[in-house]
């Protein structure tokens, strides 16, 4: 017995202090002891499985070499999903709906969009036994009843803010992070997230698929949509500004307008102490001053904007149409927000009044041309 159990030891001289197994060699000893410690967990990019060493790790990840996108360099974890994935690179969408036309990269997509067509006969299937929402999908159910539950599982490790859906997270991670990781292969943006990116591709590709049903207007993006109906189809103002009293259609409106008053300046350069209250004002600084980002030029006189709305209003000038009429008068115009301002005139409504002395005008630059002689006549000096 002692014969033997000298003879082991020779041949096993590492011992794990944890387990009191024996090993042969120190590597292996050092290979078995990432098994006690949890914290070295090494994770594959491809498909998340852990290992317990880097070795072991990079030699799986080799398994998915043969599956690598040689446009991006991005790994898939199988060939179905590295030739859905190349159609992102070479716009091909071989899946067709049958009731409109519109075609998909994945079978996947078109499935789910079907359900928009039986929607209307049959019912969104996914109903919440708190409220009256239905979904078309058991999972946008499940995203909903955080709302309920208040649920909110995914915490940043950077600053503890806990999100009810994981795609947030990830979103928000990126402000700590600063990275980038999608670049456009068209242009030379970058963005955070593959959504973020997917709704960028739509601008060099010309998709729109959200049409309005109304005026068969398309939009690239579902919020657009939902814009466009509220500004040009519907009349009604049910929000208003509780400094100035003014009109607007949506909340988003009236919180862009409130910043008018408070100045409170949100949105700061990350390049120097430059703080602005509107994000347009600050990418213009940036393209400005630091020379980051991309103009959107004219291609007809090489005017630079700081945003894509700015030219597109631009291009109608070039285009010598105003589609825009007047109900009162023979007077056409570029922008429903230039008829608008117009209307007023015939209307007689007196939207802006002098802060000091109540006296009522019907445009903005009116009061600041009246405000300094008013401000004189009461005796405030001008600081």
């Amino acid at each position: 017995m002692k014969h033997r159990k000298s003879s082991h030891s020779l041949k096993r001289k590492y011992r794990c202090p944890t387990c009191n197994k024996w090993f042969k060699t120190r590597r292996q000893l050092s290979q078995h002891q990432t098994v006690h410690i949890r914290d070295m967990t090494y994770l594959c990019p491809v498909c998340q499985k852990c290992f317990s060493t880097v070795n072991c790790m990079r030699k799986h990840v080799n398994i998915h070499e043969k599956y690598r996108c040689s446009e991006c360099g991005k790994y898939r974890q199988s060939s179905s999903d590295l030739a859905n994935h190349r159609r992102s690179h070479s716009g091909e969408r071989p899946f067709e709906c049958t009731v409109c036309n519109k075609r998909f990269t994945q079978l996947s997509n078109l499935n789910r969009h079907s359900i928009v067509h039986t929607q209307h006969s049959s019912g969104k299937p996914y109903s919440c036994h708190l409220c009256s929402s239905t979904f078309t999908q058991s999972c946008h159910l499940q995203r909903h009843m955080n709302v309920h539950t208040g649920s909110k599982p995914y915490r940043c490790q950077h600053c503890n803010r806990t999100f009810s859906e994981r795609h947030h997270l990830r979103r928000h991670v990126t402000i700590h992070t600063g990275e980038k990781p999608e670049k456009c292969l068209l242009c030379d943006r970058s963005f955070a997230t593959s959504e973020t990116l997917a709704l960028h591709m739509r601008v060099h590709t010309g998709d729109k698929p959200y049409k309005c049903f109304m005026c068969d207007k398309s939009f690239s993006q579902y919020s657009s949509l939902r814009t466009h109906k509220v500004h040009v189809h519907s009349s009604g103002k049910p929000y208003y500004c509780p400094y100035c009293g003014k009109l607007f259609k949506d909340v988003a409106a009236v919180k862009q307008h409130v910043y008018t008053h408070t100045r409170a300046k949100r949105f700061s350069c990350t390049h120097c102490s430059d703080h602005f209250t509107f994000r347009v004002q600050l990418r213009r600084h940036l393209l400005k001053s630091h020379g980051e980002g991309t103009w959107f030029t004219c291609p007809t006189c090489q005017k630079n904007f700081a945003c894509r709305n700015g030219l597109k209003g631009h291009l109608i000038r070039h285009e010598g149409l105003k589609p825009y009429a007047c109900d009162e008068c023979e007077r056409y115009f570029y922008t429903a927000s230039e008829l608008r301002k117009h209307q007023e005139v015939h209307s007689g409504v007196k939207r802006f009044a002098c802060g000091l002395c109540g006296c009522p005008y019907r445009c903005k630059k009116s009061v600041l041309l009246h405000f300094p002689r008013c401000a004189d006549r009461q005796g405030f000096i001008s600081v």
